[in-house]
C-alpha cells in the first residue's frame, strides 16, 4: 500500500444471470471486470478488486464483499451514488467503507453464508427460472433437514468437490445449515468457515435426493464419509444458488 492509498471495502448485491461469474476472465464478461472498469472513472485511476468469493456463472450475490486500494479521494458515503450512476441495475454498491491497510475481502473472511432455492412440485414459471432450480415434484423437507445435521462440524467434503477447483485440503467446517419451506419455495442455508469447488450446488444435489425418497440420512452420512464425489447426486443448477452473507 503506497502513501496516500485507502483501502476500500464494498459490500455488492447482483444478480449473476448476464454474467460469467464474479472474477475477470479474458474471452467472458463478469462482475468484477464491469466494476473495475466501470468505477475507475470514480477513482481516476485503473482498479484493481480483490473479491470475498468466487460466484460461477449464474450464481447471484445478496452480499459480495470486495476491496480495493486507491488514492481517489471520493468520500465513501458517496460512492453508493456514484455506483447507481456508472452500473448496470443488475449490480449494486449497498456500502461502502474505509477499511485497514491489512483488510482483504478473502483471507480476512472469518465465514460465509450461502442460500440456495427450489421451487418444487409446482409448472415452471419463467420469470422464476433464473433465481431458482424448479423441481416438477414435492420434496420431504423434514427428511432433507435431518440429513443436514450430518455435515455439521469438520468433516472431508471429498463427495461434494468437483473437478477444476484450486487445490486446497478437503477439510471444511460448516458451523450451521437448515432447510425450510416458505409458501411455495424451499431455501438451503450453509454457513461454514469455507466451501469446496461447487460444494454447496452437490450438497443440494444429493439432498434432493434425500428428499425424493432415493435417498435416506444412513445413504446420505455414507456418501460422506466415502468421499467419493461418484455416489453424490448431480450439480444443482447455479441460478438457485446466492452468496448471502461474508463475516469478518
Amino acid at each position: 500500500m503506497e502513501k496516500n492509498e485507502r483501502n476500500i471495502k464494498l459490500t455488492l448485491a447482483y444478480d449473476g444471470t448476464n454474467y460469467h461469474g464474479f472474477q475477470r476472465q479474458a474471452n467472458a464478461l463478469a462482475v468484477q471486470q464491469v466494476l473495475e472498469d466501470r468505477l475507475a472513472k470514480v477513482f481516476g485511476h485503473p482498479l484493481k478488486m480483490m473479491g470475498a468469493g468466487r460466484t460461477d456463472t449464474g450464481v447471484h450475490a445478496l452480499g459480495q464483499v470486495v476491496n480495493f486500494y486507491t488514492t481517489g479521494t471520493i468520500p465513501t458515503e458517496r460512492i453508493p451514488l456514484a455506483g447507481r450512476r456508472l452500473l448496470p441495475k443488475d449490480i449494486v454498491i449497498e456500502q461502502a467503507q474505509e477499511v485497514s491497510s491489512d483488510f482483504h475481502a478473502r483471507y480476512s473472511a472469518h465465514s460465509k453464508i450461502y442460500v440456495y432455492r427450489i421451487l418444487p412440485g409446482v409448472v415452471a414459471n419463467p420469470f422464476t427460472r433464473n433465481y431458482a432450480w424448479n423441481i416438477p415434484h414435492e420434496l420431504d423437507v423434514a427428511a432433507m433437514q435431518d440429513a443436514l445435521h450430518v455435515i455439521l462440524g469438520k468433516h472431508d467434503f471429498s463427495a461434494f468437490r468437483a473437478a477444476g477447483g484450486p487445490p486446497i485440503s478437503p477439510i471444511r467446517e460448516i458451523l450451521g445449515a437448515y432447510c425450510q419451506k416458505d409458501s411455495q419455495e424451499i431455501e438451503f442455508l450453509f454457513w461454514g468457515t469455507g466451501f469446496l469447488y461447487h460444494m454447496v450446488r452437490n450438497l443440494v444435489g444429493t439432498l434432493v435426493n434425500v428428499g425424493s425418497g432415493k435417498l435416506s440420512t444412513d445413504g446420505f452420512k455414507e456418501i460422506l464419509e466415502g468421499r467419493d464425489r461418484r455416489k453424490a447426486g448431480v450439480t444443482a443448477p447455479p441460478q438457485g444458488l446466492y452468496l448471502k452473507e461474508v463475516n469478518y
